[in-house]
């Protein structure tokens, strides 16, 4: 069967907020440490203490923003422990991830020093769980006022004299959980109370984020919006595709097609969850104003053999890239209430875009992704109807190919398909509706592997890499596109 997509460029459905593109650093393994940071004294060349070869690689994927300092780390980190000169401050346990010692080395001033560097934009998850109300407001008195106070006067002394822009709070983390094992309402008269102290300073205006759900847990989402919706302009939603269990969570490479099946399925479960926690807004916020903030997602599987299992290493395969082009094609989707999204985690951790060891350092195909992807930030969502052939194992079946369209403010129509078939080409006949004779130049970008389980390794960094696309013709007004199988396809089609 050959699969049918219909692109309206004349219809808009929103825009695709350019913070859907967000990434995620925790204070876990090796992300900070030796994946972003260094030090100033390292052999590694580094800007400032900061990778210089990582910088480089995450400034060209145009990160809009910046989750830090975690996750499940966020609720018991202490700010005041990670200011001033690195060799006074705390040293304390890393109790939720490997039990290591955690030196606080990387902290505030070098996390916005960091966002800076990327042209990123600040994303801090404050304290619920373990802090107090007074900590988190002096956090954001210290780094966002201009005047004359005890927090401002710190941070100056500290070696920073103008006030810092941050624009997005995270009102504490996974509070059902490792934030605090709390019950909804609990949380929400928390929220509230906590929301209130964390002040808009000068001109500095604060999107506070409260913590949201965990997966399908849709009363969470009932209880916060209905007690809380007026006082937030975000709502967090965790999801992580897993392949088995919790206990046996599955390979990241060496594993069967029918892993390879039930990853994709799983990954498309965010549809279905986003579409009905916007449902249960909808009923509080019908006027779209609180945005849901998809704040980790991702593919999480058993840790590389060897590796501390707190650590949360794996590696990165055409499966994840593939993972991140539908996810992506369904915040797409969804742009009228999706309005970030942060993919766990940036480098060494869960579904990362870098992997490093030592001096050396690899892009994954999930960073790939992000990169040709990238063309889509803040651009208009364009309406856009698929007919799927199915992709079918085992008496379960998925829809084939993941499709999404966007215009640029140039007049670029930029169509992003994934073909999830781990073994058969997709045929796809693509009608621009609205949009005239196609005589422009149409480019292709593609992205796939050999093997299901295909990825880069140090000592062949440059294995699956994107390459130009040319599968295509224009017949009639028709685009046809062959995909091959396992396959991320972008084409741009200029106005």
């Amino acid at each position: 069967m050959k699969s049918s997509i219909i692109v309206n460029t004349d219809i808009q459905t929103g825009v695709i907020n350019k913070h859907i593109y967000g990434h995620f650093a925790e204070h876990l393994g090796r992300c900070i440490y030796e994946g972003i940071w260094v030090g100033e004294d390292s052999p590694i060349p580094h800007t400032r203490g900061v990778r210089s070869d990582v910088l480089e690689a995450l400034k060209k994927l145009n990160i809009p923003n910046l989750r830090w300092p975690g996750g499940c780390f966020a609720d018991e980190y202490h700010w005041k422990d990670g200011i001033g000169p690195r060799s006074e401050r705390k040293r304390m346990v890393n109790t939720h991830w490997g039990g290591v010692v955690e030196n606080n080395h990387f902290g505030t001033h070098e996390f916005l020093m960091l966002c800076e560097m990327l042209g990123a934009e600040p994303y801090i998850n404050g304290n619920v769980g373990s802090g107090t109300v007074q900590e988190m407001q002096e956090w954001v008195e210290y780094m966002t006022f201009d005047g004359e106070s005890p927090m401002a006067d710190l941070r100056r002394a500290n070696g920073r004299e103008q006030p810092w822009k941050v624009a997005y709070f995270g009102v504490g983390n996974e509070n059902w959980g490792c934030g605090g094992n709390m019950r909804p309402e609990y949380y929400a008269d928390l929220y509230r109370r906590f929301q209130t102290y964390v002040r808009n300073y000068g001109d500095n205006k604060l999107y506070k984020i409260a913590c949201g759900a965990n997966s399908a847990d849709y009363n969470w989402t009932e209880v916060l919006m209905e007690r809380a919706a007026n006082q937030m302009h975000g709502l967090s939603l965790h999801y992580y595709t897993v392949p088995k269990t919790w206990a046996d969570k599955g390979e990241a490479v060496g594993f069967p097609a029918d892993e390879w099946f039930v990853t994709l399925k799983n990954a498309l479960f965010m549809d279905e969850l986003v579409a009905r926690h916007s449902t249960i807004m909808d009923k509080y916020d019908p006027a779209k104003r609180v945005g849901l903030i998809v704040d980790e997602w991702g593919t999480w599987y058993n840790v590389e053999p060897g590796t501390n299992p707190g650590f949360l290493y794996q590696q990165n395969t055409i499966r994840d890239a593939l993972v991140a082009g539908l996810t992506l094609n369904i915040f797409h989707k969804h742009c009228d209430r999706v309005r970030m999204a942060n993919i766990a985690q940036t480098v060494n951790v869960l579904q990362a875009m870098i992997l490093t060891e030592g001096e050396k350092m690899l892009l994954t195909p999930t960073y790939h992704v992000f990169e040709m992807f990238k063309v889509h930030q803040d651009a208009a969502a364009l309406q856009i109807q698929t007919e799927s052939a199915p992709y079918e194992m085992d008496g379960q079946v998925i829809p084939q190919v993941s499709a999404s369209a966007s215009k640029s403010a140039a007049g670029t129509i930029h169509i992003s398909l994934c073909n999830l078939s781990h073994e058969a080409a997709a045929d796809a006949a693509v009608q621009l509706r609205g949009a005239g004779t196609l005589g422009g130049p149409i480019r292709g970008t593609i992205l796939t592997a050999g093997q299901i389980d295909g990825h880069n390794t140090f000592d062949q960094p440059e294995r699956i890499k994107p390459e130009a696309f040319q599968q295509f013709t224009v017949e009639d007004g028709m685009l046809n596109v062959s995909l091959p199988p396992m396959s991320v396809v972008v084409l741009a089609v200029e106005g």
